[in-house]
């Protein structure tokens, strides 16, 4: 039986461990909110595991105003209609938090979407905060980006304002690197390139308060596992955390932003001993960053989650503290899966709690630029972080992943 408390409407754009937790654990108080515009990237198994759970498709092409008109007179057919509201997605946050506030739920204002959705906007309000950044600019021309590289020097990092998981950021080493740039297809922003060491941090949040704030540490910098670095992430529950009160440094933003509850993730870096903010998002972690904290710490981290954003103060207490991460698989490229290492013997490798693949013997797969790009992922602890990286790198050691190549087509040659 799922836990009493009000009904969640959460976004629903794609098959991850926080959403099959949420359909398994509050089968009678979950409704999820589809997109037709994603309807591609749900899975036909996802659909089906997700099947007992009622579910309101947004159609596209509909003014988003008449949409959560049809909603709130479905919702009000539903045994208990929703009262709270969870959006995980990343770059479906503008236009969710919007359908919320027309829907009458709890929901993040136009602003505070601008502070955790547009880079350049997010930057500008952690100054206003008192926080340390990397100098920045928003740019639309290679003369504006050569004009920042001589007052701050190369490389120099561009990025899209509105992007997520690394997709079409790019490390600028010199300006011959803006030929491979349209810069006409985004909103950029251009910003120094920062030393030191990169750092994750995630926290939850319930009336305004942080109630705690995990660390992770990234063996490989996401820049550089764009272009074939390990992917990980290793959550610190030892001594060997940053030193830095990243409760406190994470309460500042928060206060200063006005969130009232929520997950929330962010980048910095540690220079010389002082933090520089990266970027917040207010929703869930990338790739399998959550449930590290879970093996980390000892405790039902997706659970925890799933009661702030129902209003419900959750459950804390850490059953242990140990170092644990997440690496990704390589999908080095497109084509058709031949042969990969099987789940069970990944699970056999020390240090591996947990195996995923997402891929299959068979399968067409498309891989591409972007951090989270992967055919699977495991799970792997230890009692330090030097520890769960070279366990997990005789993890890839051992991995195997065969590709035919895809085949070209007539209109491609």
């Amino acid at each position: 039986m799922s836990p009493p408390g009000p009904v969640l409407l959460m976004v629903d754009d794609r098959a991850s461990s926080f959403a099959r937790h949420a359909a398994r654990t509050l089968p009678d108080h979950l409704v999820l909110l589809r997109f037709d515009e994603a309807r591609a990237d749900l899975s036909a198994e996802h659909l089906h595991r997700t099947a007992h759970l009622p579910a309101f498709w947004v159609r596209a092409g509909v003014p988003l105003e008449q949409e959560a008109a049809r909603y709130r007179q479905w919702a009000a057919g539903l045994p208990v209609a929703p009262s709270r509201f969870c959006n995980p997605s990343e770059p479906r946050q503008v236009v969710a938090q919007r359908f919320a506030a027309l829907a009458g739920l709890p929901h993040l204002t136009a602003q505070q979407v601008s502070w955790v959705r547009d880079k350049a906007v997010m930057k500008r309000r952690f100054r206003e905060l008192g926080l340390r950044t990397a100098e920045f600019a928003q740019v639309r021309t290679a003369g504006e980006i050569e004009r920042f590289a001589a007052e701050h020097g190369w490389p120099l990092v561009l990025k899209p304002v509105d992007s997520f998981a690394c997709v079409d950021t790019h490390r600028l080493d010199g300006p011959e690197a803006l030929a491979a740039v349209d810069l006409t297809a985004r909103d950029w922003m251009v910003e120094q390139f920062l030393g030191g060491v990169e750092w994750e941090v995630c926290a939850i949040i319930l009336q305004g308060e942080v109630l705690d704030a995990w660390p992770s540490a990234m063996p490989c910098r996401p820049l550089d596992i764009v272009e074939g670095a390990m992917n990980a992430n290793i959550s610190v529950g030892t001594d060997e955390a940053p030193p830095v009160d990243l409760r406190a440094l994470l309460q500042r933003i928060v206060t200063g932003m006005g969130i009232d509850h929520g997950y929330a993730h962010m980048e910095f870096f540690l220079i010389d001993g002082e933090p520089y903010a990266g970027e917040i998002g207010l929703r869930l972690a990338g790739c399998e960053i959550p449930a590290n904290h879970g093996h980390a710490y000892g405790f039902d981290v997706f659970g925890a989650t799933l009661d702030v954003y129902r209003g419900r103060r959750p459950d804390l207490s850490y059953r242990q503290r140990q170092c644990a991460g997440d690496l990704l698989l390589p999908l080095p490229e497109s084509g058709t899966v031949r042969r990969i290492t099987p789940v069970e013997e990944l699970l056999r490798a020390p240090g591996v709690v947990d195996a995923v693949l997402k891929v299959g013997v068979g399968d067409a797969v498309s891989a591409r630029r972007a951090s989270h790009n992967a055919s699977g992922y495991v799970h792997v602890v230890g009692a330090s972080i030097e520890e769960v990286e070279r366990r997990m790198r005789a993890v890839l050691g051992a991995f195997v992943i065969e590709l035919a190549p895809a085949p070209v087509l007539e209109g491609d040659r």
